[in-house]
């Protein structure tokens, strides 16, 4: 339908799962778009799905916790394609041990600069481009964790999207008035290769009731294409069994 013909859209940890579902949605819909992540080979894949859909792609790879490395690479592939109008802040991690009082301090320093400060990093590489559009949307995708603590989640995960969150709410507090616009998407479990770090195996069964990544990329076209003096501050998008009273499959 192309509604969101003349936008350029960056979409961190593009190559794979979720952040792969949204680019090729927003190429669907008209935009050109920035694929980054840190490896270039599932980048390369994904681009070629998008010039399919006659959009343009451009390549950026990079390590969001590097803000001089994250800050160069957008502005390299926004002079090929235009100023950034949308950001989409995908790019995740968890680690297998994650209680607070055994994993590695290592691993909590990995996950929180990745998932929070990373998503910070990225949205300071192109907010000035934005504020200079007069309009902007940034899209951080969260998880029922930045509502929900858990021990499945973890100590870290779950901080750092809590973080995630509070920073979807702190944009929209300091920036609407220059036609910003943030959004928190909150998705219960989706099937993603995320979860070949969890504790314990998933069941065939539950697999085959999550969210897919098409799932996540409908919300964030949803919320892309509301007018622009709507906001959705936050959005939960979950699979049934986690809202019902049966148990866990």
């Amino acid at each position: 339908m192309n509604r969101l013909e003349g936008h350029v859209a960056w979409i961190t940890g593009a190559g794979t799962g979720i952040g792969r579902g949204i680019a090729l949605a927003l190429a669907r819909e008209g935009a050109d778009v920035i694929l980054s992540s840190r490896r270039r080979e599932p980048l390369e894949e994904v681009a070629a799905e998008v010039a399919s859909a006659s959009r343009r792609a451009e390549i950026a790879p990079l390590d969001v916790t590097d803000r001089e490395q994250t800050g160069a690479a957008v502005a390299k592939a926004a002079e090929q394609l235009g100023s950034v109008s949308i950001l989409v802040n995908n790019a995740g991690v968890n680690t297998p041990l994650r209680t607070a009082t055994e994993m590695a301090v290592e691993d909590w320093d990995l996950v929180v600069d990745i998932n929070l400060t990373g998503a910070f990093n990225c949205f300071r590489a192109v907010y000035e481009q934005m504020k200079a559009r007069g309009e902007g949307n940034v899209i951080n995708v969260a998880s029922m964790a930045g509502r929900q603590v858990s021990l499945l989640g973890g100590a870290a995960y779950c901080a750092s999207k809590h973080g995630m969150v509070s920073l979807t709410h702190s944009i929209n507090l300091e920036a609407a008035e220059f036609g910003l616009r943030a959004c928190a998407i909150l998705p219960g479990e989706v099937k993603t290769p995320i979860l070949k770090n969890r504790p314990q195996p998933v069941s065939e069964k539950r697999l085959s009731l999550m969210l897919t990544p098409e799932d996540i990329a409908d919300t964030v076209v949803f919320v892309l294409c509301q007018p622009a003096h709507v906001v959705i501050p936050e959005m939960w998008v979950m699979p049934a069994y986690q809202v019902s009273a049966q148990p866990l499959p």
